[in-house]
Formats: C-alpha cells, sequence, structure tokens
C-alpha cells in the first residue's frame, strides 16, 4: 500500500510537472542601443524555435548587428557564423517550416535564406533572421497578381481598340509618374482578365486582407520564407532600426544586438504583453 502511494504520488509530479513545463514559453529579449524588442517563437516550426534558442542560450547571436535595413520593408541580422568566421559554404540551414497560417504581417519573424536558384528547397539560413516592417495595402492591390498583370497589360494594349488606353499607358511611362501608372493598371486589371481570359488575382484569406490593410506587411514573401514567431512589444525599437541612415542597406551606424531568453509563464506573457496564444487543436 505504501508503495502504490509513492508510485501514485510520482506520477502525480510527473505529471504537475509537465503541466508546469507546458504553461510556460521562451521569451526572446533582443536588446539594442535604441532600446528592446520581446518577442515569442512559434511552437509548430520547432526547428526554427529549437534552433534559434540554442544560439540565443549560447550566447551566438551576441555582438551580431542588424546589417540590413530596408525601411518599410524590413530588418535583418543575427550573421552568427560570419561573426564567427565560419565560410560561407560551410553555414548551417534549417529545414524550411513554411505554414499558410503564419504570414507577413508586420512585426513577424522570418528566417532569411538563398534564393531559389540554389536553394530550390527554400532552407532556411542557420542563424541570420529578419523583422518584418512593410507597409499597408489596398485590397484590390493586395489580390492581383502583379507580374501578371504587368505582361498581360502590354499585350492588351497593342489590340486597335486600346489605342487610348497605350497613350496613356506611354505617357505615364515617358513622366516617370509610377503610382499613377500604377493605379491605371490595376483599374483595368478585371478589364484585361476578361477580355483575355485569363487570371490576374490572388488568393487571400479574410484575415490576411485584414491584417495587411491596417497592420501592414510584406505580402510578396509569404509561402517563400518561414515565418517562425513574432514581436510582442518594441515595435517602436524596430521603427527606429528601420529608419537608420545607411549605405547599400547597411546602417552607417552599428547597430549591435544582445540575445537572451528566459521561460516564463505562458499567463504572465498574455498579462504584460496582450499575446494571447493560439488553441491547441
Amino acid at each position: 500500500m505504501i508503495k502504490l502511494l509513492k508510485i501514485l504520488s510520482l506520477n502525480l509530479l510527473l505529471v504537475s510537472s509537465l503541466a508546469c513545463g507546458q504553461n510556460k514559453d521562451y521569451l526572446i529579449t533582443i536588446s539594442t542601443r535604441h532600446g528592446e524588442i520581446k518577442a515569442v517563437l512559434f511552437d509548430d516550426t520547432p526547428e526554427h524555435k529549437n534552433n534559434f534558442i540554442a544560439l540565443a542560450e549560447a550566447g551566438r547571436f551576441d555582438s551580431t548587428q542588424f546589417h540590413r535595413v530596408i525601411k518599410d520593408f524590413m530588418v535583418q541580422g543575427g550573421d552568427v557564423f560570419g561573426k564567427e568566421g565560419l565560410p560561407a559554404e560551410e553555414w548551417p540551414t534549417v529545414p524550411a517550416e513554411i505554414l499558410p497560417n503564419h504570414y507577413h504581417r508586420k512585426g513577424m519573424i522570418a528566417a532569411a535564406r538563398q534564393g531559389n536558384n540554389i536553394n530550390p528547397s527554400r532552407a532556411s539560413n542557420g542563424s541570420q533572421f529578419y523583422i518584418v516592417q512593410g507597409r499597408t495595402y489596398e485590397e484590390l492591390e493586395l489580390t492581383t497578381d502583379f507580374l501578371a498583370l504587368q505582361k498581360a497589360v502590354l499585350q492588351y494594349v497593342q489590340l486597335e481598340s486600346q489605342k487610348p488606353l497605350k497613350e496613356e499607358y506611354n505617357r505615364l511611362y515617358a513622366a516617370q509618374e509610377f503610382d499613377s501608372l500604377t493605379n491605371l493598371i490595376l483599374s483595368k486589371r478585371d478589364e484585361i482578365a476578361k477580355s483575355l481570359n485569363i487570371t490576374l488575382t490572388k488568393d487571400y484569406t479574410p484575415d490576411q486582407i485584414q491584417a495587411y490593410a491596417t497592420i501592414g506587411g510584406t505580402p510578396h514573401l509569404d509561402q517563400e520564407y518561414t515565418v517562425f514567431g513574432e514581436v510582442i512589444s518594441g515595435m517602436d525599437v524596430v521603427e527606429k532600426i528601420a529608419a537608420e541612415p545607411t549605405s547599400r542597406e547597411v546602417p552607417n551606424n552599428p547597430v549591435f544586438m544582445q540575445v537572451k531568453v528566459e521561460k516564463v509563464s505562458k499567463k504572465k506573457i498574455t498579462e504584460e504583453y496582450g499575446y494571447v496564444y493560439p488553441e491547441i487543436k
């Protein structure tokens, strides 16, 4: 009887320990001269989450820089292997974990990678990450396949019936009035699609359309790069980094980082930062 009670006590302790572990998460703190960025990483991208945490716990991100900055687009940093002098051809990668539920709205953290021509599997760089800044989009602009539309409009304006459109297109192009040119093309999207019997739209969920219209982001990167985390505090710091004067996308005044991770209760993260964890299904 006593032995049975000890076994039950041990089992209860184990269950309690596991439950406690499930109720905690890693809180990421990226410290810069502009202030701190707080973030969480997603459980459904475990390869990227575990890799980032391991690098941070080992202090390997410390003294790396935000070495690529493009205002209204993103800030990129964390070049651990470059800092450590490892030849580029030996840099480790992380298998892609590209999921439809994670898209490039403002504040998302994603992994940098080499282009499709040499990296068709879309494997991520083993350390470099970027934080999305981006901009807002109108629904018409967001749901248009611009590459297809640009090709189609050049074909469409060759029709004799579209001579006035061709003249206006050429006038705006010659005057370098590209915003007006874009608006003109967008206004003709559905007309061109119907005339040429082609599809010129892209599908986005209502949540994506709302997020890109109100919060902003970089939708053209969706399903191309692994999004594996989210900034929950300190986007003002990201904005300051993005505003740094640059030469060829490199900040003139280096922006170094230090990264630390700590286990914090999910309840505390929600209470302090307003981050709501997705329900486990």
